[in-house]
């Protein structure tokens, strides 16, 4: 029911976003130039990588050597407008219709952090990762990663229909508040290196 839940919602959201879409990437365009869409191999259910989709919010700028700048040396107000707004997330609609994702879920991280999960960590992959999720409405990129990593657990543990309905919905709140965009210091937050917990 949650997969059949998913694909509805995510097609008549895609339709009924369309334009917003289209303005978004016409701007995104413009603004920052092309590609218009960042696609980046995440872990997905049990580990699985696929391709997730964003809107671009970043300039490709690069030093002497060809290396990208930092993340906040690149950031633009256009952009920062689309992270904290979530419109860079839209694109996500494309990865839940294609079931790689769910509207809720733990967020998908990156590949090089799959092998510092210890067990209790690694639950997260037990079920499709959303386009947001338990730690994305109690506090975003605000809190720590063992923080972060309980809530996703507590999610998968916990699951339901009531909830997710509960997690959407703190979501729109969460968007027109604007909190717990980034981490202190940081533009979004600090890379993930390992727990010492076992």
């Amino acid at each position: 029911m949650k997969r059949l839940f998913d694909f509805i919602v995510a097609l008549s959201a895609f339709a009924m976003l369309l334009p917003i879409i289209v303005i978004v990437a016409i701007l995104i365009r413009t603004k920052l130039g092309s590609p218009i869409f960042f696609t980046q191999d995440r872990p997905g259910l049990h580990g699985k990588v696929f391709k997730m989709m964003k809107f671009r919010s970043m300039l490709d700028a690069k030093d002497k050597h060809g290396n990208l700048l930092p993340d906040n040396e690149r950031m633009t107000k256009f952009g920062a407008f689309l992270r904290s707004t979530s419109l860079d997330e839209l694109p996500g609609l494309f990865n839940v219709i294609k079931g790689d994702m769910s509207l809720v879920g733990p967020r998908p991280l990156l590949v090089q952090y799959l092998p510092l999960y210890n067990s209790e960590q690694a639950k997260r992959h037990n079920v499709r990762p959303g386009i947001t999720g338990w730690a994305q409405v109690n506090g975003r990129n605000a809190i720590g990663w063992d923080e972060k990593f309980k809530l996703d657990v507590w999610y998968v543990e916990n699951q339901s229909f009531l909830l997710d309905m509960k997690i959407l919905l703190l979501t729109v709140k969460k968007v027109f508040v604007r909190e717990g965009i980034s981490a202190d210091g940081h533009v979004t937050i600090e890379p993930f290196k390992g727990s010492n917990n076992d």
